[in-house]
Order: structure tokens, then sequence, then C-alpha cells
């Protein structure tokens, strides 16, 4: 992501204003997040794309060599190791782009999120 870009209206446009390969992979993602919770909104927050239901469920984002996810993955021990060779400095993730993208991974990690989102909503009830 580069510093001073205009906010884009929507992931569409977010994507469109990368190369084809990072567009590619970024659609892709946009994808298996879409698949593993169908029922969330796609929206813009802070200048990226993100996926509410219940509250946020994930951000992403490109940059020069990586994609972002955010926020970091916690309270499921299992996923936390499954993640940690993508941890980042704070906990967020960084897929490094010459390599391989864990698209079952960010699968798994959307569904985890519904799970903490909608407890959240059930204890606030």
């Amino acid at each position: 992501m580069q510093a001073g870009r205009a906010t884009p209206r929507n992931i569409d446009e977010y994507i469109a204003s990368y190369p084809p390969e990072v567009q590619a992979i970024l659609q892709k993602i946009r994808l298996t997040i879409r698949k593993a919770a169908p029922d969330s909104e796609e929206i813009i927050s802070y200048k990226i794309p993100a996926f509410r239901l219940n509250g946020i469920l994930l951000y992403f984002a490109a940059f020069k060599k990586h994609i972002g996810l955010y926020p970091p993955v916690r309270g499921d021990a299992k996923l936390v190791k499954a993640a940690s060779a993508y941890a980042g400095e704070k906990g967020n993730l960084q897929l490094p782009l010459d390599h391989p993208i864990p698209y079952g991974l960010i699968g798994k990690i959307v569904k985890f999120r519904l799970k903490q989102n909608s407890s959240k909503v059930t204890r606030s009830k």
C-alpha cells in the first residue's frame, strides 16, 4: 500500500490499483473470505479492504513484498501455531508475494473470526 493513496470507494477499485499479478492474489483472497463468510459485508476501512459481520472479520492489504492480514490471530492455539510462520512484528500476518499464499489458512482464520464475532454478539444480548 502506498502512502498518500486516495481512499478507494470499494474493493474492486482497491484491487484495480495494483499490477495484474497482485490483483489475481487479492481477488483470490477476496473470494476465499467470501466463501468462508458468505453473509459478510465488503467495506473499505482505513483505506483497505475489509469484511464485516458482527464486527470486522478480516482486513487485507497489498504491500510491495507481501499481503498483510489483520487483526492478529488470537484465541485458538492451533490456528495461532499454523499462522506463526507468517506473523509480523505486531502479530498481524504478512504473506510474502514470492511464496504460495495460504488460502486454506485464510479461510480457517475467517471461520474462526466468525465464531469470535458471533460470541461477542451473543454475550452482549
